[in-house]
């Protein structure tokens, strides 16, 4: 089984930028697209961005233009670079597979907090 660990969040103001990392341990060999999803409280959890081991990218409507999600495949990491960032970014974001299969396992997730 594989297991997702996410870092890189933390805190910024609005219009500024991060870059999380996730680092996929396991039996990683057979996941095609990987993706970030995001939480906030009282919400739902949604999928931001995927991206398939051949490079093919899929945005939310809410983040396409200011987010790049890219993968490394030799070291096993997921990037999402995020720029012009918003308080409606705010959210626990987490990394997974992303296919027609739901996720059954979640790692902690990385906190992002946008001050206005």
């Amino acid at each position: 089984q594989v297991q997702f660990v996410e870092s890189g969040g933390g805190l910024v103001q609005a219009g500024g930028s991060l870059r999380l990392s996730c680092l996929a341990s396991g039996s990683t060999f057979s996941i095609n697209y990987i993706g970030w999803y995001r939480q906030a409280p009282g919400k739902q959890r949604d999928l931001v961005a995927r991206i398939s081991r051949q490079g093919s990218t899929n945005y939310a409507v809410s983040v396409k233009g200011r987010f790049t999600i890219s993968r490394d495949n030799a070291k096993n990491t997921v990037y999402l670079q995020m720029d012009s960032l918003k308080p409606e970014d705010t959210a626990t974001y987490y990394c997974n597979t992303a296919t027609s299969l739901e996720p059954q396992y979640w790692g902690q997730g990385t906190q992002v907090t946008v001050s206005s």
